[in-house]
């Protein structure tokens, strides 16, 4: 009788244990895809799968577990926002959250911003968590998009940017061309933040760029009038507005005065006869690598052309004729406003 009852013990151990398998294996009660999920920072299999017990994403929690301790084997469930899809299995569920396969979000830092606007933005987000951490030093982070995870905390994504910044430095510095008038990759961010700010045309950033390496070689300052509104806005934030100048009555965006022309701010580039003493922005990839090998031209100046681009010459007079057309496109313009 006692090993008939053994026995029977045995059986229904293993009925259970094939049941359990089955449902494990077993399509969810969910009919529909795009349902989300938050699995939080430190959640155990227990409390995650009473969760998705709770939102009907499976029919019974000790079925997760069951699928946790078969097919999981020892990993962790991952922290993060999953999308479930219509009919998931428990062991499916698991195989996501231990592998990890979360949403990723997108958060996005244009080309050219100041370390001021990107710590703005990584504080501002609403995918992020933690604290907002205090802006990086002027151009040591990489402008893109970045993919995260919801709940990702606002350091590692700082953190992260500057790694992407440092290794894109490293990697455009050891491809520069060899006779550049610059000394480290230091002054090759420099000179790319500036670039960065003149123009927002990708195809111009080489030519641009052949524009100021030009002048360096030559000891002619770089006159760019970015270098001027970043030192007038370090120097006296009243004028600007997320980086730009405003008129401080009206609030209206204005354009650079005679007296921050002649301002000595360390990083005006009409008062210095070299490179300003840091970046005036974070720049992307691009703009390092028109610096780090410029067009091969002997332009020295060039100037806005009413289009949204520039027009470039070799000669003073030549600039000047340019400048005077871009000063009657100007008028017009003023004209047209009023």
């Amino acid at each position: 009788m006692v090993i008939a009852a053994g026995a029977g013990v045995v059986i229904l151990l293993i009925a259970m244990a094939g049941l359990a398998l089955l449902e494990a294996n077993r399509g969810g009660p969910n009919t529909t895809d795009g349902a989300v999920v938050v699995v939080p920072r430190g959640a155990g299999v227990s409390a995650i799968g009473r969760m998705l017990e709770e939102e009907g994403h499976v029919r019974f929690a000790p079925a997760f577990r069951f699928a946790a301790m078969i097919y999981g084997g020892d990993r962790p469930m991952q922290a993060g926002e999953y999308e479930i899809p219509a009919g998931v299995s428990p062991r499916a569920l698991v195989a996501m959250m231990t592998d990890g396969r979360a949403l990723l979000h997108s958060v996005t830092f244009a080309e050219g911003l100041t370390s001021d606007a990107v710590a703005t933005i990584i504080a501002e987000s609403d995918v992020l968590s933690g604290a907002a951490p205090p802006p990086p030093p002027e151009g040591a982070v990489l402008p893109e998009t970045y993919n995260v995870e919801r709940g990702m905390d606002r350091s590692a994504l700082l953190a992260r940017m500057r790694a992407a910044h440092d290794e894109a430095v490293r990697e455009v510095w050891a491809q520069r061309a060899a006779d550049l008038p610059l000394r480290t990759p230091e002054e090759l961010v420099t000179l790319a933040s500036i670039v960065e700010r003149e123009t927002g045309v990708a195809d111009e950033r080489p030519r641009v760029a052949a524009v100021f390496i030009n002048r360096l070689r030559r000891g002619m300052p770089l006159q760019s009038d970015p270098t001027i509104i970043y030192g007038v806005c370090k120097q006296h934030p009243e004028r600007c507005r997320n980086g730009r100048l405003i008129n401080e009555q009206t609030g209206r965006i204005r354009t650079i005065r005679q007296s921050e022309i002649a301002l000595d701010t360390g990083y005006n580039t009409y008062q210095i006869p070299r490179l300003p003493p840091g970046p005036i922005a974070n720049p992307g990839r691009h703009a390092l690598e028109a610096v780090a090998n410029p067009a091969d031209t002997d332009e020295l100046f060039f100037v806005a052309d009413g289009s949204g681009g520039h027009v470039f010459a070799r000669t003073v007079a030549e600039h000047e004729r340019n400048v005077r057309r871009w000063r009657e496109i100007e008028r017009a313009r003023l004209a047209a406003e009023r």
